[in-house]
């Protein structure tokens, strides 16, 4: 190839011939006085640049070229045609689309170069062969220099690569669509201001220190709850990344927001318990509208903080979604949780059933994780009129988990239904005789979460969940950087860094500002939540959801019957899943403006929710005393519930079955997923959740790894000036 002799000789050969042409002599035109004058410099290769397919027989493909970049560089040289972005290749010319020379001093060196150039180039539109070069370049036949003209022939090796994934151009179409045709998750909601920008983390102050982490890793679950239980001190979680974001903007905080001020947590607050910042319902929204991975978004803040122990709500055996599954697919989330990432896992029953915990505290006990059983708080404890939850009912659920081998004792007091004093009495109980260390979870919406908190330190509680003052107060939990302060300098003193919790809640505050479409509106304490009793995390999405079905001016009426639907069904505990169905019905009977009354009458045709009737089947579980027996009647119109643990008559799942299953549905009519397996991250996003892992793949073949796009970015697109 004469471009190769010209790089080592030195001499355009083509200009020669030219000049030659013109009349001159040999030597005039190549500058060499004879051509033992002529001197070799170095070695080259060249490689062209083709249209020809490579698993296609080489056919020559043809079409729109919709990105065109080139490969650059010392050593490179490109004789290009008339390739550009843009450009239309046809089938009726020549495939080459460039060629492409590299010249070193070793023949080694100028393969590399090669190498490197060819993984430059980014071809989009139209197949290419270089994939197939970048093969043979380095394949060992090829280096030393074995191979015959049958080469390609007897090396099926060759043809074994992925096609390239076009993540940018994926990435590019997702904002020109968001850009031109809105989000439509914030269509019609209120925007951020024009001044929003991205936020910058606080800068890290020292490496990270010793935590919890550490002492989980060297020693121990046990010993891990043994520490947490002799300490003077109260023990702080925050929630800003899951509970937080969950109560207050309906859990659209996208990953990078957390991923970005994770390291600041590590160095600047190395004293708290944990950090909550997955489970509960982060991990659908993550597929389902934020198009992310919720099992990458715990890996990355994982290895953002290796000192703290990270946490995260765990359904029990409804996993991390809204129905009982088979005990294995349970044990296999739990494993590749655990895995994964997770530290500590809270781990509660919607129903607190007990006999629904044990396979997902196994679980977890089994990984080597802390495992925190959870009590459910709900009604009043000190109400003589709600005597169905009162002291006796929590201390023997308490000594149960005990039983049950928790190392924790959570109290989860998911609507802030817990008052001070109230707290004083059960936190005190709890504490003299189950003997297990407390970790107290309560919600803001009252207005009166902080002094609950506060009385339950007086009490003797070991940990409280708190969020950053940014995300704090309202339907999320009470505000971390006051409870520091309210504590500081009493033998309860957290000996937290307030300045470092000041500088965290600067930049949650500016994230906050980016998802002004989410704000939960609930502009003032509440306390109609000691009506309705809703949890902090649905509150947002309910809202959402009667919004959607043209009730939000009609919120009031929705609260009132959620509190009639609780009492409807036997005053139960309210939690997801429970408190969802408790939702799904409130909303269909404001919707058809029916009353209790008229549910309740055996000669009212209802068309129950599908949630309902599965409930009421019993495949949530059993609540204390058992469903009250009108409406089990009318909703299972005779049928008989079933009364055993649901996961008993769950059918174990064949996982490497459905992992095949589901490798076959991706590869289907996706040449990208050619050879492509499915992990055990994914096999288990896909056993929770199988419409929306498949919807979330299916996006991300579409639109690429959106999740790396600044948050402003991907809800709202790009404005002229942007970058």
């Amino acid at each position: 190839e004469h471009t190769v002799t010209e790089v080592v000789t030195g001499i355009d050969i083509v200009q020669a011939q030219i000049l030659i042409e013109e009349g001159k002599s040999l030597a005039e035109a190549t500058g060499v006085a004879s051509q033992a004058e002529v001197k070799l410099n170095g070695h080259a290769l060249q490689c062209r640049v083709t249209t020809e397919d490579p698993l296609n027989n080489f056919i020559p493909d043809y079409g729109r070229l919709t990105a065109y970049r080139s490969a650059t560089g010392n050593g490179i040289r490109l004789d290009g045609g008339t390739a550009y972005a843009g450009s239309v290749i046809t089938r009726y010319y020549d495939s080459l689309l460039v060629k492409v020379t590299a010249h070193a001093q070793t023949p080694e060196k100028a393969i590399a170069r090669m190498d490197r150039a060819l993984r430059e180039f980014r071809i989009r539109g139209v197949a290419t062969n270089i994939e197939f070069v970048i093969n043979l370049l380095k394949h060992p036949t090829f280096l030393d220099n074995t191979y015959t003209t049958k080469f390609i022939d007897t090396t099926p090796d060759l043809f074994n690569f992925k096609r390239r994934k076009d993540r940018a151009t994926k990435i590019l179409t997702y904002i020109a669509d968001i850009t031109v045709n809105g989000h439509p998750e914030t269509a019609g909601r209120p925007k951020p201001a024009a001044e929003v920008r991205a936020p910058k983390p606080p800068a890290l102050k020292a490496e990270p220190a010793m935590g919890t982490r550490n002492l989980l890793e060297q020693q121990g679950p046990q010993a891990a709850a043994d520490w947490m239980k002799a300490q003077t001190k109260v023990l702080i979680t925050d929630t800003t990344m899951r509970d937080g974001h969950q109560s207050l903007l309906a859990t659209r905080m996208r990953s990078v927001d957390m991923i970005r001020v994770a390291p600041s947590y590590a160095a600047n607050l190395p004293q708290l318990f944990s950090v909550e910042c997955w489970g509960g319902a982060t991990f659908d929204v993550a597929y389902r509208f934020l198009q992310e991975c919720p099992w990458q978004r715990l890996r990355e803040l994982r290895a953002a903080m290796p000192n703290l122990m990270t946490q995260m709500l765990l359904r029990a055996s409804n996993g991390v979604g809204y129905t009982n599954y088979p005990d294995n697919v349970v044990q296999a989330f739990v494993a590749q949780a655990a895995l994964t990432g997770v530290d500590v896992f809270r781990v509660f029953d919607s129903l607190n059933w007990v006999e629904n915990m044990r396979v997902a505290m196994d679980a977890v006990i089994g990984a080597g994780k802390v495992c925190e059983g959870t009590i459910c708080y709900t009604g009043d404890l000190l109400d003589p009129a709600r005597p169905k939850y009162d002291l006796k009912y929590y201390v023997a659920m308490g000594l149960e988990l005990k039983a049950a081998g928790a190392h924790v004792l959570g109290l989860k007091d998911m609507a802030g239904l817990l008052k001070p004093a109230a707290a004083r009495v059960l936190v005190k109980a709890l504490k003299q005789e189950v003997g297990l260390p407390i970790h107290f979870h309560t919600h803001d919406t009252s207005g009166a979460g902080a002094a609950t908190i506060l009385a339950a330190c007086d009490a003797g509680v070991d940990a409280v969940d708190a969020a950053m003052d940014a995300f704090s107060g309202g339907t999320s939990q009470p505000c971390l950087g006051s409870i520091v302060e309210a504590l500081k300098n009493t033998e309860r003193d957290t000996g937290l860094d307030m300045t470092a919790i000041r500088e965290l809640s600067n930049y949650w505050e500016k994230v906050r500002a980016q998802y002004a479409a989410f704000e939960s509106g609930l502009p003032a304490p509440a306390s109609e939540v000691y009506l309705h009793e809703m949890p902090g995390g649905q509150f947002t999405n309910l809202k959402a959801q009667a919004r959607s079905l043209g009730l939000e001016d009609r919120w009031h009426e929705v609260a009132q019957t959620y509190a009639d639907v609780n009492q409807m069904f036997g005053d139960i505990v309210k939690v997801t899943p429970s408190s969802k169905v408790v939702g799904d019905m409130a909303l269909m009977m404001v919707a058809q403006n029916l009353t209790r009354a008229q549910v309740e009458d055996p000669g009212v045709e209802v068309a129950f929710p599908e949630s309902v009737v599965d409930m009421l089947k019993g495949n949530l579980g059993q609540p204390p005393g058992g469903w009250p027996e009108g409406i089990l009647n009318k909703v299972l119109k005779g049928e008989a519930p079933a009364t055993e643990r649901p996961g008993l008559n769950l059918p174990a799942v064949d996982l490497e079955a459905v992992r095949q299953k589901v490798t076959e549905e991706l590869r289907l009519g996706d040449e990208e997923a050619e050879g492509e397996t499915v992990d055990d991250e994914d096999l288990n996003g896909y056993l929770m959740y199988p419409k929306v892992f498949m919807d979330y793949r299916d996006r991300h073949r579409m639109y690429g790894p959106v999740r790396v796009l600044p948050t402003l970015t991907f809800f709202y697109g790009m404005n002229p000036g942007d970058e």
